[in-house]
């Protein structure tokens, strides 16, 4: 089984390795739900770690439909993540009526080897999942990213063992959605997938001492000094509770001695 984890910074990308983590997603901007990393964090983090990097390739926030020339951005993306030494990116891009847009991911599945590519969460917007999975397996994607259109995975547990069902191995299902500790153990259990995707991040004490609180950069209005990071013990944690799934799946399908 496999725990990838979400990380917008070198220092999270580190902590996550630490505690366990067996892959990371890269972003920046997770407040947008992620976006393209900078090229000189995708190669920083890929020169400090040893698991397989994957960097998310979304050029801005909002919906998963682009014009030509945000998808000429996108190419661009890809293939500077290719040039940083990124194990796989991470992307999506659906028509104006929330389908697969297959002929362009196709493109981009094809533009990206030989890094693996996983269809995010755009799929969780589609109108009808199963004809969305079908699409994604047709553009040659190695996994796709959901939480059966809901939420979080829990809420959307039945949707996703059907998905995982449906996709009988032609194509990886991994489980994002609130997945923590607590609830992995069920999320496994009840809906047979074997990759796992979390965001840990927790808010941590800027060292700045002074900040101009009349201002802002941001808008909405938001704390510029608050900062988010994953811990590596949050990180091993989740990754025990899994190793712990792992265990009891094993000793159910291992023959006897």
């Amino acid at each position: 089984m496999v725990l990838e984890i979400c990380v917008d910074s070198l220092e999270s990308a580190r902590a996550a390795q630490s505690g366990g983590a067996q892959r990371i997603e890269l972003c920046s901007s997770l407040l947008e739900g992620g976006i393209t990393p900078s090229s000189g964090l995708i190669g920083a983090v890929r020169e400090s770690l040893s698991i397989p990097v994957v960097a998310i390739v979304r050029p801005r926030g909002g919906d998963f439909y682009y014009s030509a020339e945000e998808f000429a951005v996108i190419k661009r993306d890809v293939a500077a993540a290719r040039s940083q030494g990124a194990n796989g990116v991470a992307l999506g891009v659906l028509l104006q009526d929330g389908r697969v847009d297959v002929e362009r991911t196709r493109e981009l599945v094809e533009l990206a080897r030989p890094m693996e590519v996983t269809f995010h969460r755009a799929i969780d917007w589609a109108p009808q999942m199963e004809e969305a999975l079908e699409q994604v397996i047709e553009t040659g994607a190695d996994r796709i990213l959901t939480s059966g259109g809901a939420q979080t995975a829990m809420k959307g547990i039945d949707r996703i063992a059907h998905i995982v069902a449906r996709a009988d191995g032609r194509i990886g299902v991994m489980v994002c959605g609130t997945v923590r500790k607590e609830n992995i153990g069920e999320i496994a259990r009840r809906t047979n997938a074997s990759e796992f995707h979390a965001s840990l991040r927790k808010a941590t004490r800027s060292a700045v001492t002074y900040s101009n609180r009349v201002l802002s950069l941001s808008e909405p209005v938001l704390d510029e000094f608050a900062l988010y990071a994953v811990a590596a013990e949050d990180v091993r944690a989740l990754r025990d509770a899994l190793e712990t799934v792992q265990d009891r799946v094993l000793a159910r399908t291992s023959p006897p001695r």
